[in-house]
């Protein structure tokens, strides 16, 4: 009989994983990471977790929190939904991120604009080669296409889908996942009007840094990208490492870096002053 058979000994074999860690799973709490940032107390930690390659996360972070990602292995594609997280009706419009700062590239200094014309969030940093505002997620077919299956439980899942199990853990569901932002994978608009990604390869360790501007709540899913033209899932680990900081104050340079900017600086302003 397996010693797993009885309460007993499911009990037992349970208790005896405690302290056990694998690569892909939260560090808790999140201070004792080993790439805590230099500078930032252990106190100051919110979050540090590593997304496996198909797997997804979320959390909600405070105004001027800072988030880090990083592509661990140089093939991460982490998908990333933003809503405010205290009214999450409002959310990311990549079509007004694009059109608003007349610039459909992201980068260091752009920034993440919700519905309500409000800054999300913000780049602080970027060492990566470009990343997608164009594709959105994949979807259970387009994997089942291109891989065989793409269903949430089965060997290939999708990012539409992984979206709609986050979502879930806030009382959100299909309705509320919106386009996103394709992080890692660069995606531009060719001459003919096409889209040409650039799948690598890429050096490991590039990161983004971003930071909250209102209260938001950050989803994850790592698969890969719907353009992908490789006949394999490849994907490889994300990292999400977030901390406090302070809000940006009004002589920010990114806050004043253009009118429109300033604007949607301005509108949080309002909300927040309510």
């Amino acid at each position: 009989m397996s010693a797993t058979a009885d309460p007993h000994g499911a009990r037992a074999h349970a208790r005896a994983q405690a302290g056990m860690r694998v690569d892909a799973m939260p560090t808790m709490p999140a201070g004792d990471a080993a790439d805590r940032p230099h500078g930032v107390a252990a106190s100051d930690m919110v979050w540090a977790e590593t997304i496996a390659a198909g797997g997804y996360a979320s959390k909600r972070l405070d105004r001027g929190a800072r988030l880090r990602l990083v592509d661990v292995d140089g093939d991460a594609s982490p998908s990333v939904l933003i809503f405010n997280a205290d009214q999450p009706a409002e959310r990311l419009n990549v079509a007004d991120t694009i059109k608003i700062q007349w610039n459909a590239y992201l980068g260091a200094g752009k920034l993440l604009l919700s519905d309500m014309g409000r800054v999300l969030m913000s780049i602080l940093e970027d060492d990566s080669s470009g990343h997608d505002v164009f594709c959105g997620a994949s979807n259970e077919r387009t994997n089942a296409q291109k891989y065989g299956r793409g269903d949430n439980s089965g060997p290939y899942p999708n990012a539409r889908d992984r979206f709609l199990l986050a979502a879930a853990k806030w009382g959100l569901d299909r309705r509320d996942v919106h386009p996103c932002v394709n992080f890692f994978k660069p995606v531009r608009i060719a001459g003919d009007g096409g889209a040409a990604f650039d799948a690598g390869p890429f050096q490991p360790g590039r990161a983004i840094e971003l930071r909250a501007e209102m209260n938001v709540l950050v989803m994850i899913a790592n698969c890969p990208h719907v353009l992908d033209p490789r006949p394999s899932y490849v994907v490889t680990p994300v990292r999400a490492i977030a901390w406090r900081g302070p809000v940006a104050p009004v002589d920010d340079p990114i806050r004043r870096a253009t009118p429109e900017g300033t604007r949607a600086f301005e509108n949080v302003d309002d909300y927040f002053s309510r």
